[in-house]
């Protein structure tokens, strides 16, 4: 070989050997890979020169592939916790993110910090969440449906006692068969405290019913929400009861179901707790009303309801003598009802129902507690806020509750609205684990009542989609 040739295959003329004489191999590049004539599986033998280097390809396109799909997933939500007492950031509140799904279950829990923020990290972008703030042992609620980046929290201090407290009426509605008579009754109650403030204790709110009376239900409604589920909880003097649930500021209704055995006659006495401005006894046209003491109740009769009598008392105190005497049966229907049956025309039979006070009416489906029977718990008598200016009783910005019976289970809204059936699972949700902590809820209830839940979650949500 002459110098001529060795210079040309080895351009830079020095003496270095060379371990081939052949093209140095090109640089790898992703084209390169894809280009290459190597053999593509996972199992490829390296060569001897660059090596199969794309037989990582499969792991590199698995790794993005996976970064690609937990980014589309995860989600994160920043929010404000505000003391509506002080105007002020409320620093160091617990605060939890629930999962609305199939269930209700934590993907979340931190503190505020000393602006009063927080911030969560979570998977599942797609479900709907709740926000719950714990501030002095009263919690606050605030939805955050699918691509809520953030969420603003108002919390109140709470006290034993609180001045702005008040009670605004109590509503009373009777109905019987069958040697039962069921009472409903609705209680109104406005906290206007300045500065607002959560009243909270054990007996926030009580009220007397007939010693030999079972209560079946018990619920409490915030203003906006849905009324969920608590606690009448007995107290020493008998006959006496107590809610535990929290008095936040603004409006809340507590209702209570109870029944009784009844003979066909019964004397009624409301044994008020608090003043009012106005006691209402609401019932049938076919069962006689008949006050101990004249004078103290006016007859009215209710819109929605042409087959009832409402017997009102205009700021009656305690210790008035609002005691009545009733006899008859009967059952409470609406002008809505009277109309289904009528273009219906015959209807079949309710089933029979053996529950104490049962039998009354067509049991419903839908949680809504104020769709609870009058006279048993689940007969489908269900009551809601009308105005009632042709009775002249003004309660709550002139709003008073008057009987209405559910010809059928209420639609579910949507999630991404303001939806009062988020926020009565909500509160649903913390009533049941309160009751569960403080031993008013035995295990077994309370694994029947949060399976209950569950199950209405997840049907809502199920025909949501």
């Amino acid at each position: 070989m002459n110098r001529a040739n060795k210079k040309q295959n080895n351009p830079r003329g020095d003496s270095r050997p060379r371990l081939s004489s052949g093209r140095r191999p090109a640089p790898r590049t992703w084209d390169n890979f894809q280009n290459s004539g190597c053999d593509h599986s996972i199992i490829a033998p390296r060569t001897a020169e660059g090596g199969c280097t794309h037989i990582f390809k499969p792991l590199v396109s698995v790794a993005i592939a996976l970064i690609l799909a937990a980014s589309a997933s995860a989600a994160t939500l920043t929010g404000t916790i505000t003391n509506g007492t002080t105007n002020e950031p409320s620093a160091g509140d617990e605060v939890i993110l629930i999962k609305l799904a199939s269930g209700m279950e934590e993907a979340g829990h931190t503190k505020s910090d000393a602006q009063g923020k927080f911030t969560f990290t979570f998977d599942d972008a797609i479900s709907p969440h709740l926000v719950r703030a714990i501030h002095q042992g009263a919690t606050y609620h605030q939805m955050a449906p699918p691509g809520t980046n953030s969420v603003s929290v108002q919390v109140y201090d709470v006290s034993k006692k609180v001045e702005g407290v008040k009670a605004i009426a109590d509503l009373m509605y009777l109905q019987s068969s069958k040697g039962q008579l069921g009472i409903t009754r609705i209680f109104a109650v406005d906290n206007t405290s300045n500065p607002p403030r959560t009243q909270m204790s054990n007996t926030n709110f009580e009220f007397y019913a007939p010693p030999n009376a079972e209560i079946d239900d018990a619920r409490a409604q915030t203003a906006g929400g849905q009324s969920v589920k608590t606690s009448a909880t007995p107290q020493t003097e008998k006959g006496r009861y107590a809610f535990p649930f929290p008095l936040r500021p603004g409006k809340t209704e507590f209702q209570v179901t109870y029944h009784l055995a009844y003979s066909g006659k019964a004397t009624i006495d409301p044994r008020l707790v608090y003043p009012l401005q106005h006691f209402v006894a609401m019932m049938p046209r076919s069962i006689a009303f008949t006050p101990a003491q004249s004078g103290v109740y006016e007859d009215k009769q209710p819109p929605d309801l042409p087959d009832a009598i409402a017997e009102v008392a205009s700021n009656p105190q305690p210790g008035q003598k609002l005691t009545f005497e009733i006899s008859g049966e009967g059952m409470l229907q609406d002008q809505s009802q009277n109309a289904s049956n009528q273009s219906g025309g015959e209807s079949s039979p309710p089933a029979a129902d053996n529950r104490p006070g049962g039998g009354l009416g067509k049991p419903i489906e839908a949680p809504d507690p104020l769709e609870k029977t009058a006279v048993g718990q689940g007969a489908g008598l269900s009551y809601r806020v009308i105005t009632l200016f042709g009775l002249e009783v003004v309660l709550i910005a002139g709003a008073v509750w008057t009987v209405r019976r559910s010809a059928v289970p209420r639609a579910a809204p949507a999630v991404g609205s303001s939806t009062p059936l988020l926020d009565a699972l909500k509160e649903e949700l913390f009533q049941l684990e309160m009751e569960h902590k403080r031993g008013q809820l035995s295990d077994q209830d309370y694994a029947s009542a949060k399976a209950a839940l569950d199950q209405t979650l997840s049907r809502a949500l199920r025909r949501q989609r």
